[in-house]
């Protein structure tokens, strides 16, 4: 049964007359000056790799009643520009560390078609480069390119480099040209290969070795075009054995030559256990503070003046366990099979909207971040052959905060109370973060009760804020409801009702397992 927690918690009663346990009032105060960091467009990023349905069946259908003449599911790029992703990382992933890039240039007729060995499948790579570009553009999307260390090295990166961003002039630029595509590219952002620490990558190597080979990488490409953004492999997890040693090596290898450090995680409910998965941001803030301190750890060995930044280039729910003990990559070799298709239910949402929550909380040092994935495979858009693109739970919270986060993010002074957790200890009950921009600011909350609506006074006098122009939230009295193709509507964000303004202070009411938003005028 759900019960309201009072300002007056040892006063609160059931409607049965039975005494609540007694839980500390929840107060939350916005300084306008304790800004974490201007918000980078690029921490609403997103990721699409050849795996699965992701790009054929997915953003790519010819046949579909949508498509357009590159192929392109028009009703696939409407939700994409809904869900306000903005930098794309591509194209991959696992599946970058045996791509030949030239495979997926020139005429489509003439493309060989290849195994891919990441994911045990057929790539026809009838999407490449050129198209997946033009396709950024559709979505206004800026593409962020990843380049195989994997199987390949310095040369076909230096040779990509020069297909994509030399003007004209040269061999590849010349090639580009002639394969329609007059101006370069200028592709800012690179990744220097993918997840090199885990022994499942192809060309898996150690730290030591990849840091040098990083680093030789990235002295070329930077040779080529200073102003480059390099991101090199961090850990694929904090449960890797060579977590943050991992990170020092490379570092200490390449710090001199890139500028962000990449962090990947994952998390999903294990064993029943909802009350520690509804706390996953505490793990997530566990990485994100220890890459940071190994980091500056370097920087300070190194004498370096230079800061080097975090790129969350994979986070996401994602239900591995049951992945890894399905059949869905096996000996078949069928081109874009279903994988990795999870559903995702209320609390699947709430817990991945308190993980934007704490990338935002972390902006100063996590400049750049990707959802993976986009469409189909882990994400947040679904789609059908031949047929309908609906909306899962987790694209709310991403939608919603992309659209409302502007300005600068604030860092809140939260006095909540905590509940018991089996993996990370108490936890708090209610996590939040602001931000704030010329008239406007907006403030993204999580309950993590299962059992109760927690009042929640927020002082926001520091905002000059006089109007509420949104509240929403997203809760189901069933926190495994989820949209499906049957019934793609089961969950929606609803009004957030009886949140009150006045006088510079806020109160709301945040329903159990919640993701909520308010924006302020």
């Amino acid at each position: 049964m759900t019960t309201t927690i009072t300002s007056d918690p040892t006063a609160a009663t059931t409607p049965e007359g039975n005494d609540l346990p007694v839980v500390a009032p929840t107060t939350i105060r916005i300084d306008r000056s304790a800004i974490v960091a201007p918000i980078s467009r690029r921490i609403f990023g997103s990721f699409v790799e050849h795996l699965g349905r992701c790009v054929y069946d997915g953003i790519y259908e010819p046949g579909h009643p949508t498509a357009n003449e590159d192929g392109f599911r028009q009703d696939v790029i409407e939700l994409v520009r809904e869900l306000g992703s903005t930098t794309i990382r591509y194209p991959g992933g696992n599946f970058v560390s045996g791509y030949r890039w030239e495979d997926g240039v020139g005429p489509r007729e003439n493309r060989p078609v290849r195994r891919d060995l990441a994911w045990h499948s057929i790539e026809t790579n009838q999407v490449g480069l050129d198209e997946f570009a033009r396709w950024c553009k559709l979505t206004d999307s800026e593409l962020m390119m990843a380049v195989n260390l994997g199987t390949r090295g310095i040369e076909a990166a230096l040779d990509l480099l020069e297909y994509t961003n030399h003007p004209a002039g040269t061999a590849l630029s010349e090639q580009r040209i002639a394969n329609g595509v007059k101006e370069p590219y200028n592709i800012r952002m690179w990744c220097l290969g993918n997840e090199m620490d885990g022994p499942w990558q192809i060309g898996h190597m150690s730290a030591e070795d990849y840091g040098k080979l990083a680093a030789r990488t990235a002295a070329a490409m930077k040779t080529a075009d200073k102003n480059l953004e390099l991101v090199v492999c961090g850990s694929s997890g904090s449960s890797m054995p060579t977590f943050g040693e991992w990170e020092r090596v490379v570092l200490e290898q390449s710090y001199d030559y890139v500028d962000y450090i990449s962090c990947h995680a994952y998390y999903q409910e294990r064993d029943g256990d909802l009350s520690s998965y509804l706390a996953s941001s505490l793990d997530m803030q566990y990485f994100i503070e220890t890459v940071v301190a190994t980091a500056d750890h370097v920087k300070h060995k190194l004498k370096s003046k230079k800061t080097i930044k975090l790129s969350f280039d994979e986070w996401n729910i994602w239900y591995l366990d049951e992945h890894q003990a399905s059949d869905e990559v096996n000996d078949a070799w069928r081109a874009a099979p279903r994988q990795l298709e999870d559903t995702y239910s209320v609390a699947d949402a709430v817990v991945f909207g308190n993980l934007l929550i704490t990338l935002l909380k972390n902006h100063d040092r996590v400049a750049s971040a990707s959802l993976a994935q986009l469409v189909n495979v882990i994400a947040p858009i679904m789609t059908e052959p031949g047929g309908d693109t609906w909306r899962q739970t987790t694209f709310f919270p991403f939608s919603v905060t992309s659209r409302l986060a502007k300005g600068e993010v604030l860092r809140p002074q939260i006095d909540a109370g905590t509940y018991p957790t089996k993996v990370y200890g108490d936890a708090p009950l209610v996590d939040a973060v602001a931000t704030v921009d010329a008239g406007h600011s907006a403030l993204f909350l999580v309950n993590r009760s299962q059992t109760d609506s927690i009042d929640v006074s927020i002082d926001v006098k520091d905002l000059g804020a006089h109007t509420i122009t949104e509240a929403v939230t997203l809760h189901d009295e069933d926190v495994y409801a989820k949209n499906t193709l049957e019934n793609q509507d089961r969950v929606q964000l609803k009004q957030l009702q009886g949140a009150v303004l006045e006088n510079g202070m806020l109160t709301v009411t945040l329903p159990p397992v919640s993701w909520s938003a308010l924006a302020l005028a």
